[in-house]
């Protein structure tokens, strides 16, 4: 008897960012397994978090004016019931971290200091310690999660999701000491997003989409993965990841400029505080016509820069950089992903025991484009409604106990100039159908290399197959939206199927 068989039946949480805590703490009392890549606080996206956490606790604010802005940003593709549900959980996730440690920033009279940030109509990001929102929920859930009895903490990479009659039946692992096996009917996958499959990115390279492979390689149905927002403001160095620089300082009064001193942004509705996607792709244009772009923040907050934005000024000044006197160089990132496992109002995916919440997930609450700092929002709201989905919901007969090879640790190496040069910023059928051919050979294998391959293959199938521009998604040659909106759904099979009519051309004509 191993480690992990005294382990044998509990909920399993794969993951140890926002989403994944939340989970394992609002399934206390029951008894969770929650499975974390490195020591707790120490991988992921959520530590990264700069911008806060949206939420509708303002004066002058309220959950109606909230989701209106979240359904301008994502363009037509919200579910605009999702999108209620978990904004008007705004305020009670506010003060459930609250009361779980998290010190939000607030001012000499007590009260929550809010910011504006882009395609917001009212000042609603609570933020902690600055720009380090993130860290600080981390920091405060991680503590919670360490002093829960009934939360057993795993420290293991996940290689493999096990099926019994068509359903979850345990999760294969690679930990220090060799590989081993969780058995479990009751999953869920908080494992992050795909910036990592991009060689300009914000995110850990650690997020490489492998919960959409371990997903998918289980069967799971994929939605809008074609929906990958690149954060337009990160800084320009060699650096990987790209330091972010945080949409919360162009909320400040930060402009864009080219060398010249020229506004990038004039004549742009919104300027600034546009929508990411439409800022990301301004700024690209400037740096495809062989112009640099900077941020400037000297005169709108000049020698104030380092105490409101202490993270993003630690940045610079590594990089030679004062942003209270210099110029910043920046340039768009793969950043967040729209797109995920799709889930319905519980977080349920199509594999029987399968959960996902967190960034891994598509809910429907971002649409084609996330609207700024509704990311951590969506953590914490969903991963209570995972917890609570799963709490008490009998896990049926034990899973047999399954032989199971250790798969060998997957590496995005070979995937990422693809992904990065073909289905990028924006895309055409050219492109992408140069990627799906160049990637069916890799995620054909059983390799390193296959399963981040696998979710390159999935996401430029999607993008050829969405013959519009919409959201985070620009064809260059379909340029317009088309007359109605609708998500998109795909499996790993479809995806094979898509390449491999590339891959054969002449079967591409066939009916």
């Amino acid at each position: 008897m191993t480690a992990l068989d005294a382990l044998d039946g509990r909920a399993v949480v794969v993951g140890a960012g926002i989403a994944g805590l939340s989970a394992a703490l609002f399934l206390a009392p029951e008894p969770v397994v929650l499975v974390t890549r490195a020591p707790l606080g120490t991988d992921g996206s959520s530590p990264l978090a700069q911008g806060g956490m949206a939420a509708s606790v303002g004066p002058d604010d309220d959950a109606v004016l909230h989701l209106a802005d979240t359904l301008s940003a994502g363009d037509g593709l919200c579910d605009a019931e999702v999108a209620r549900r978990i904004l008007a959980a705004g305020p009670e996730a506010v003060d459930a971290l609250q009361r779980l440690g998290v010190a939000f920033d607030r001012g000499a009279d007590g009260a929550l200091l809010l910011g504006l940030e882009a395609a917001h109509s009212r000042r609603r990001i609570v933020h902690a310690d600055g720009d380090g929102t993130g860290r600080e929920l981390v920091r405060a859930l991680s503590a919670a999660v360490r002093a829960c009895p009934s939360i057993t903490v795993v420290e293991g990479e996940a290689r493999r999701i096990l099926l019994e009659d068509g359903a979850v039946a345990g999760l294969v692992l690679a930990m220090a000491k060799g590989g081993g096996v969780l058995r479990t009917r009751r999953m869920v996958l908080a494992t992050g997003g795909i910036g990592a499959l991009y060689e300009h990115t914000t995110n850990p390279l650690s997020a490489f989409g492998m919960g959409l492979a371990l997903a998918a390689e289980a069967g799971a149905q994929m939605a809008d993965l074609e929906f990958v927002q690149f954060h337009p403001t990160a800084l320009a160095t060699p650096a990987r990841p790209l330091p972010l620089i945080s949409e919360a300082v162009r909320g400040e009064g930060a402009v864009l400029v080219d060398g010249t001193g020229r506004r990038v942004l004039a004549g742009v509705p919104g300027a600034e505080l546009a929508p990411r996607d439409v800022v990301a792709r301004a700024v690209w244009r400037e740096l495809a016509a062989g112009r640099e772009v900077f941020l400037d923040a000297r005169a709108s907050l000049g020698a104030r820069f380092a105490t409101r934005f202490p993270q993003v000024a630690a940045g610079c000044h590594a990089a030679g950089i004062d942003p209270a006197t210099d110029l910043v160089p920046i340039r768009p990132a793969a950043h967040y992903h729209m797109g995920g496992v799709a889930v319905d109002g519980e977080g349920r995916s199509s594999v029987g025991g399968l959960w996902a919440a967190g960034e891994v997930a598509s809910t429907g609450l971002h649409g084609a484009n996330r609207l700024a700092s509704n990311s951590l929002l969506e953590a914490v709201v969903c991963g209570r409604d995972v917890a609570f989905s799963i709490a008490g919901r009998d896990s049926g007969r034990p899973a047999r106990r399954l032989a199971a090879a250790l798969p060998p640790a997957a590496d995005p190496a070979a995937a990422r100039p693809i992904v990065s040069r073909l289905v990028g910023v924006t895309r055409d059928a050219e492109g992408l159908t140069r990627a799906l051919a160049r990637l069916l050979p890799l995620a054909e294998g059983e390799g390193p290399a296959a399963p981040p391959a696998r979710v390159g293959l999935m996401m430029a199938a999607s993008a050829l197959a969405r013959t519009e521009s919409r959201g985070a998604h620009a064809r260059t040659d379909f340029p317009h939206a088309g007359a109605v909106a609708r998500r998109s759904c795909i499996t790993l099979d479809a995806a094979f199927a898509a390449a491999r009519r590339v891959a054969a051309p002449d079967l591409a004509l066939a009916p």
